[in-house]
Order: structure tokens, then C-alpha cells, then sequence
């Protein structure tokens, strides 16, 4: 199993510094480390972006270990890979699967607040189609982000709607965040009913409320971390039972991703959103060791 990542934009012989810890800890267990550049490859230069991974002899598996890339990037890296007999674990569908929020859906939705999606073309051309959208939520209030990531740390303006029905309030929220995700905008807007969950603080800088979070990691459907979500927030020591979202996610076609799971005020567990495993972050306090044991053969 050879492991990719990103190398530092200044430096193409090392690895991106905030993924540094984990190349010398995949490294030193033994696993090969290949590097490519993220800036040449969205820049559309795929074959300078993977010209330092060596070519392996046979088909040989791999996993990426970086930042975000839209589906179309992720298919590029995919191919030049391909072609030089390393194989990232998930197929482009498979990372579009879990990375956009609208075709994961149908795997969590009895345990994930009711969503709503319209891509972003839909939402230019006539509000009007929000609206008719948000009426199914009558008068509650919702969260919004775009089929990847949401602005929670900007959560009055561009995050939080208090009330679904009131028209003005959508609009500002859903205009403020259009302008500044900018074109970091994914796929298209979602809209999710807002669910009360057990707060274990407020964040320092932008107010957010910082729930009882976990999140998940499964390697080919078996779970191999689960750590806390927030980094800011003291945790009680409380673990939830997992064996139902180990079920769920056996449903789940991809070989790595993750499940960020809360809970609630009524004391009920659920799940947030999934994501593609190769672009989730590990949170400082992970065993990154035990994390990379998990892909020796």
C-alpha cells in the first residue's frame, strides 16, 4: 500500500507541512510514501503533478493523504496515477460518493436531519425554487452549506437560518454565503433541518456552538479511529455505542471514508455528513501511528 501526499508548494522533496507528522509516520512504518504537487495538478498539469511517484511493477493500491479537490481534479490524479500502476483506493465515483453530501444521502438519511439540494445553475436562474423547495420545513430552522462545506464559523451570517418560512432571512444567508464561498463553491446549496445538539461550549472566535461530535474513520468498512470532533472542546468521556453506524457503513460503496456522528439534546445519536477518507483530517490528539497500522497488508 503506498501512501500519497502532498508535497510543501516550496519544496517538491517534502511533504506539505501540516501532513508532515503523518509522511514520516507512514514512512516509518514502512509503508512507501509517494509525493506530487496539488498546485500543478489544479493548475491542469497532471503529468508534472505526478512526476516524482515512482511507477510500480505491478498494480499496487494506494491511499491520497491531502487537501480537498473538486470531483474533477480527483479524477485527473486518479488517471496519472493509473498509468503508472498505483491505484488509489477509491475509483472517482467512489470519492464523489461520500465528498458530495447529495450522493451519500440515501445511505444515512433515516439517521441524519431531512436535507434538501439544489445545484447552483437551479438556484441562479429562480429563487423562486428555494423557496418551493423550503416549504416541506414550514417554520424551522435550517442549516446551509454547499454539497461539501458549510461556513459554520461565520454562523450567523452565512450558516444558520432561524426560520425556514421567512424568505428575507434565506435569502441574505443564502446570498452572503454564495459571495464568499466564491468559486470554492461545490456542486451546488443545502439546505438541512437544524437539529439541537449538546453543547460542550461556544468557540472562541466565531461564536459557533461546539457539540458532542465524533468522527469515524472506516478502511474498507471496518471502523480503525474514532476521536473527537472539536479539538477546543472538553469531552466528557462519553462514547456512544457505534454497531449501528459500523452497520451503515458497510452499506457505504467507497473502500475510506469517514462518519461524523453527534449527539442530540433528547439524548438520540446521529449522523452528520459522511466524507471521502483521503481528504478528512486527523485532529492533533490521534494516534497517527495506530491510525497508519491500519493500512499495512
Amino acid at each position: 500500500m503506498k501512501i500519497v501526499f502532498c508535497s510543501d508548494p516550496l519544496d517538491p522533496k517534502t511533504a506539505d507541512a501540516d501532513y508532515e507528522l503523518e509522511y514520516r509516520t507512514a514512512a516509518g512504518l514502512g509503508l512507501p510514501v509517494e509525493l506530487i504537487s496539488l498546485d500543478d495538478l489544479l493548475d491542469g498539469k497532471t503529468a508534472r503533478a505526478v512526476q516524482r511517484v515512482r511507477e510500480a511493477n505491478t498494480a499496487e493500491p494506494a491511499i491520497y493523504r491531502g487537501w480537498m479537490m473538486k470531483p474533477v481534479d480527483y479524477e485527473q490524479l486518479y488517471s496519472a496515477l493509473q498509468q503508472k500502476n498505483v491505484h488509489l483506493v477509491n475509483t472517482p465515483e467512489q470519492y464523489v460518493l461520500c465528498h458530495h453530501f447529495p450522493h451519500s444521502y440515501s445511505f444515512i438519511k433515516e439517521h441524519t436531519p431531512e436535507s434538501r439540494w439544489l445545484d447552483i445553475a437551479a438556484v441562479h436562474s429562480d429563487i423562486n425554487r428555494v423557496h418551493e423547495m423550503l416549504a416541506s420545513f414550514g417554520s424551522r430552522p435550517l442549516l446551509l452549506k454547499d454539497y461539501v462545506k458549510s461556513r459554520k464559523h461565520e454562523w450567523e451570517e452565512a450558516c444558520y437560518i432561524p426560520d425556514a418560512s421567512d424568505r428575507q432571512q434565506v435569502e441574505k444567508v443564502l446570498r452572503t454565503f454564495i459571495e464568499r464561498q466564491d468559486n470554492g463553491l461545490n456542486g451546488g446549496i443545502v439546505f438541512r433541518e437544524y437539529v439541537e445538539l449538546e453543547k460542550l461550549g461556544t468557540h472562541g472566535k466565531s461564536g459557533m456552538p461546539l457539540s458532542k461530535e465524533y468522527r469515524l474513520f472506516f478502511y474498507r468498512h471496518r471502523l480503525i479511529a474514532a476521536q473527537n470532533y472539536w479539538e477546543e472542546a472538553a469531552y466528557d468521556g462519553e462514547r456512544p455505542d457505534l454497531s449501528v453506524f459500523v452497520a451503515i457503513a458497510r452499506r457505504i460503496h467507497s473502500s475510506f471514508f469517514t462518519m461524523d456522528i453527534a449527539k442530540t439534546t433528547t439524548g438520540e445519536w446521529l449522523i452528520i455528513e459522511v466524507g471521502d477518507g483521503q481528504v478528512s483530517g486527523l485532529q492533533d490528539m490521534t494516534d497517527v501511528e495506530a491510525f497508519y497500522r491500519s493500512f499495512l497488508d
